[in-house]
């Protein structure tokens, strides 16, 4: 059976490009994955995206009331390099917590009164790094 051209190089390109890539964002969770301590549970979820420039990682979840929330932030291979805003889904966005204010902290306890569905925005540092992989991880206290 004859492959097709298309399939074959998407595959080489992969091989080439994306497998570096899987393995740098690997990295950067079991770093970043020392933030999740052991009082908190990782909801099981991956939040990761490349980065280039200015670019922006969107990633949508529903935070559960009477929870605390830890999330933590990574890229590269030492913490502050990536920017992390919680959104309300509410029209007017708004802002409910960013680490832009807290020296780009790796990570932020979120005691979640009444559930609600949030938007966090993920961004790198440019004065930090100019491209790389974002890596998002959450726990839920026990």
């Amino acid at each position: 059976m004859r492959t097709p051209f298309a399939a074959t190089s998407l595959t080489a390109l992969f091989l080439l490009f994306g497998a570096p890539a899987v393995a740098q964002c690997d990295t950067i969770a079991t770093l970043c994955s020392k933030h999740i301590t052991s009082s908190y549970i990782p909801d099981g979820q991956f939040y990761r995206a490349l980065l280039q420039g200015d670019e922006v990682a969107e990633f949508g979840l529903t935070l559960f009331g009477g929870t605390t929330y830890r999330v933590a932030a990574c890229s590269g291979l030492s913490d502050g390099n990536l920017i992390f805003s919680v959104y309300d889904t509410a029209p007017e966005r708004n802002l409910l917590f960013t680490n832009r204010e807290h020296a780009n902290g790796p990570y932020w306890d979120l005691v979640i009164a009444n559930s609600l569905d949030v938007t966090i925005e993920a961004q790198l540092d440019p004065s930090k790094a100019g491209s790389g992989c974002a890596v998002m991880l959450i726990g839920f206290k026990q």
